[in-house]
């Protein structure tokens, strides 16, 4: 990982470095400078979420494209791997999301996809970095005469519904199904409604109402309470909750309990299986998945792989093993045989398939993995030196794997967009997990929270 570039593109605070006018012009120019095609017209796509800082750093990176002479084609808002379908369906050279995800609104980023609507590999990324440190950057255009012009797709969302929407066979609909929709007052805030309603649902929707500060505001995938409540209330068959750019899931049943985003990988990975959908019969996660994700996976007979936190990476382990089905705890869900990246809306679609095709309510369908206790704690961190190399946090993580044994397990990283250690535990019971926890934790705390200390 770079100077520049975390786990899901560039993130950080806007108007601040590296999220800031100037670095966008720049960003943009290096961009455009490695994905420029030599022959033909060469175009970007761009989109972004509902942040107030979106506009901003939305023109500031057209002007660093176009001033390469490159055009750009604005979707306006749309959900993330929207804006990755229309790069790939239009065959422009690259897209571009300026969005922070399920971060608060004062947060902003760049995601970068290719033009087959793929995430970059560290390599792209790092030859993008070196051309924004590169000083000769800044005078690289010469000539106004090749500068790009900026189009509008007016029909951007409409092209990416009816995408989604033909990934439901024709004698299949969502007639009779009631359920509620948290849009955290984002990207998804006017495509999601649109898609179950047009597919035959009875959508009630939360949070679709932005106004460029409360995105992500105590809604949507991070925050799911009053969903819970919601569908309760309403008598819903299932909830949704997707998160800033709709890249993510989380899914509430009719009884109001959350299912993680491994739970929604299991009953996936079922319905597919059942249906002779499940290439290469295997299911790729990550190393926060839960303990209970790869039991029933084992117990379906499907071979689970894992991967490094991060959806780029979950998919690079799916193409290179020929898995179709891969996603985080956290809620990324990818269908490899729909779609080039995590898709939040997509996700729901399929895991109603697997409910209706079992004629059960979500709820029975969840039981088919059992989630160990997970405690996880967010330490906020002055600095980010390896782990492995800090005596006291490692020998606290030895200490209490000993104990745990094959009952638990412990994974202790840094966040790749933000300055925090993430210390997650499994156990058996909910006390010892939050226990052992927090003892790490707290030694992660006292070692890292002043800078320079070690």
């Amino acid at each position: 990982m770079g100077e520049l570039f975390g786990t899901d593109g560039i993130r950080g605070v806007a108007n601040q470095y590296p999220m800031t006018p100037e670095m966008a012009v720049t960003i943009g120019k290096a961009v455009a400078a490695i994905f420029k095609g030599d022959h033909k017209p060469s175009k970007i796509v761009m989109g972004k979420d509902t942040r107030i800082s979106g506009d901003m750093l939305e023109h500031a990176l057209v002007s660093g494209i176009c001033s390469m002479g490159v055009d750009v084609y604005l979707t306006g808002i749309l959900p993330t791997p929207g804006v990755a379908f229309i790069t790939s369906s239009t065959g422009a050279n690259a897209g571009i999301v300026i969005s922070a995800s399920h971060n608060p609104y004062y947060d902003n980023g760049i995601k970068i996809f290719k033009n087959n609507g793929y995430k970059l590999s560290d390599e792209e990324e790092d030859e993008i970095e070196q051309l924004v440190f590169n000083k000769s950057m800044a005078s690289s255009p010469k000539s106004v005469q090749h500068t790009g012009r900026v189009y509008n797709i007016e029909d951007a969302g409409c092209t990416y519904a009816n995408f989604l929407k033909c990934t439901v066979p024709e004698n299949h609909n969502f007639k009779d199904l009631k359920i509620v929709i948290d849009c955290s007052n984002g990207a998804t805030f006017e495509v999601a409604p649109a898609i179950f309603t047009e597919l035959g649902a009875k959508v009630r929707t939360l949070y679709n109402n932005p106004d460029g500060k409360n995105i992500n505001d105590n809604c949507g995938s991070q925050h799911p309470e009053n969903l819970k409540k919601s569908v309760v209330k309403n008598g819903a068959d299932i909830g949704f909750a997707f998160d800033g750019d709709g890249d993510r899931l989380i899914a509430v049943d009719e009884k109001g309990a959350v299912a993680t985003g491994d739970q929604i990988l299991a009953v996936c990975a079922k319905f597919m299986k059942q249906k002779g959908l499940l290439k290469g019969n295997r299911v790729v996660s990550t190393i926060m998945s839960n303990i209970g994700l790869g039991q029933a996976l084992k117990e379906m007979g499907i071979k689970h792989l894992t991967a490094k936190v991060g959806d780029r990476y979950v998919m690079e382990k799916m193409v290179s093993s020929g898995a179709i089905l891969g996603g985080e705890d956290s809620g990324h869900m990818i269908f490899l045989n729909y779609h080039t990246t995590g898709d939040g809306i997509l996700a729901a679609i399929r895991l109603i398939e697997a409910m209706k095709d079992e004629s059960k309510p979500i709820s029975e369908l969840f039981k088919i993995m059992t989630v160990f206790p997970q405690v996880l704690m967010n330490v906020d961190v002055m600095h980010k030196p390896d782990l492995k190399s800090v005596a006291g946090i490692a020998d606290a993580i030895k200490s209490v794997e000993s104990v745990l044994g094959k009952k638990g397990r412990v994974v202790v990283r840094y966040s790749g967009t933000q300055p925090i250690c993430r210390v997650m535990v499994e156990g058996p019971t909910v006390n010892e997990t939050r226990k052992y926890c927090k003892q790490i934790a707290d030694i992660v705390r006292d070692t890292l929270r002043e800078k320079g200390k070690i």
